[in-house]
């Protein structure tokens, strides 16, 4: 961006990563501001930390005076604003067209991939603390998105979700694993999908990859990195304060820790600390800084810790990220001595619930009791699917809505409570607003 200060509005700017990219020229000295259609934690903390001014929901007169516009994917023409803004001739741009523009003088460490680049980012800055940071989730860490520093190094979670990636000027690309998603954007052809993501490794002068996955081991890229989960060993468990952590020993560069459990944080640990070894950091420095990191929110994100119950918040909404959840879940549970575990899902999408019905059916295996929710449409039209029967091998609880009071979840139907967990371990996975359901916030 111009290094002159600019007065920049946002379309959209509740959104995780609309938001990020105000916050972060909010500290870079541009004067920000915003809109969208609900008042929301995002838009408030904007309002209160950043001194952004808020407009709720689009109206046209909030362009006025306005320099440049960034919006949304989900910013369409129709919209008072934009259209407000061309009539006035206010530069506009897609977030996906300001990413050359904020990061192209930047020397950016990007991590892309299907499932898992939220974790790894996280895990990155905070093996490089003295970094920028633009992340697709809220790192307990720095409690935000972003997080700024006076240098041009800059941690960025990669969206492949519109190709966005392919402007984000990568020095160094870091790619978890590779699984078709938001195939509409890509008009179902597969072949233009795995192309972006060989054209974005291609765009980075060090590029690390998870070899496991079958797609990214068969690239042919010069000095591309593979490594395999093999490189990694010894992975333990363990609880610290009552809190999962994962131990294990990655290639000859001796043990590490970190938060969370399950085989994949310690691959997207592994991910992080190699990425950051080639950026120069030193080992032990990288071993210390990995302990800061926290988790990230709504990722395995334990909203309540008592003896005899443990409620967690998740974010999965792919079968993929729900079943190593699940996993992770269950050595939990054992750990922790739980009897039963109870899960709760809101399913997100009907075009993703209905493509990967089978995924999803399979992905819950082990649960005592799952109660499904309403699906939560994101914009979509409606579709009739036929939940209750695809999953009645589950003993099952077709429910309206839940909350949380006095450190009990209320599953709720028809304005009844129709059923109370308040012990052993209970796990709400959904990208809707079930995180705010289970946290009591509804």
């Amino acid at each position: 961006m111009a290094v002159e200060a600019q007065k920049i509005h946002f379309i959209g700017i509740g959104g995780i990563g609309l938001s990020a990219l105000a916050k972060l020229l909010s500290n870079a000295g541009h004067k920000i501001s915003g809109s969208d259609i609900k008042q929301t934690e995002i838009t408030n903390d904007l309002a209160l930390n950043f001194g952004a001014k808020i407009t709720i929901p689009h109206h046209a007169d909030a362009v006025e005076g306005i320099d440049k516009i960034i919006y949304s994917a989900a910013v369409r023409p129709n919209n008072p604003e934009y259209q407000k803004a061309q009539e006035l001739g206010i530069e506009l741009l897609s977030r996906k067209e300001s990413l050359i523009d904020i990061l192209g003088d930047k020397e950016v460490y990007a991590v892309g991939g299907a499932h898992g680049k939220s974790t790894t980012s996280a895990m990155l800055s905070s093996i490089i603390p003295n970094s920028n940071a633009l992340i697709g989730a809220i790192s307990k860490e720095f409690g935000s998105n972003v997080r700024y520093a006076q240098n041009n190094k800059v941690v960025f979670e990669a969206d492949e979700s519109d190709e966005s990636f392919l402007n984000s000027n990568p020095h160094l690309a870091i790619v978890t694993n590779v699984e078709p998603e938001h195939m509409e954007y890509y008009e179902y052809d597969e072949e233009r999908f795995y192309n972006a993501y060989k054209n974005f490794l291609n765009l980075a002068k060090v590029r690390i990859i998870n070899a496991e996955d079958d797609f990214l081991a068969s690239l042919d890229i010069p000095s591309i990195k593979l490594y395999p989960s093999k490189d990694i060993k010894n992975i333990e468990f363990i609880l610290v304060q009552g809190e999962p952590h994962t131990r294990f020993t990655l290639k000859d560069l001796g043990n590490f820790e970190v938060f969370g459990f399950g085989n994949h944080i310690a691959l997207d640990a592994a991910l992080a600390i190699l990425g950051a070894l080639e950026m120069g950091e030193e080992i032990e420095k990288i071993r210390t800084n990995l302990l800061n990191y926290k988790g990230i929110k709504k990722r395995f994100d334990i909203v309540q810790n008592h003896e005899n119950c443990v409620v967690i918040d998740d974010y999965g909404h792919h079968p993929t990220e729900i079943k190593v959840t699940m996993e992770s879940l269950k050595s939990y549970q054992k750990l922790r001595g739980f009897n039963k575990l109870y899960v709760i899902w809101q399913p997100h999408k009907y075009s993703r619930t209905l493509d990967n019905l089978q995924g999803f059916v399979e992905c819950f295996e082990g649960v005592d009791e799952l109660v499904i929710l309403p699906i939560w449409a994101a914009g979509e039209l409606k579709v009739d699917i036929d939940l209750k029967g695809a999953f009645s091998r589950y003993k099952l609880h077709m429910a309206d809505s839940i909350t949380r009071k006095d450190g009990v979840v209320q599953v709720i139907q028809d304005n009844n409570i129709i059923k109370e967990y308040r012990e052993d371990l209970i796990t709400a996975f959904g990208a809707g607003d079930i995180t705010y359901q289970i946290r009591g916030e509804n």
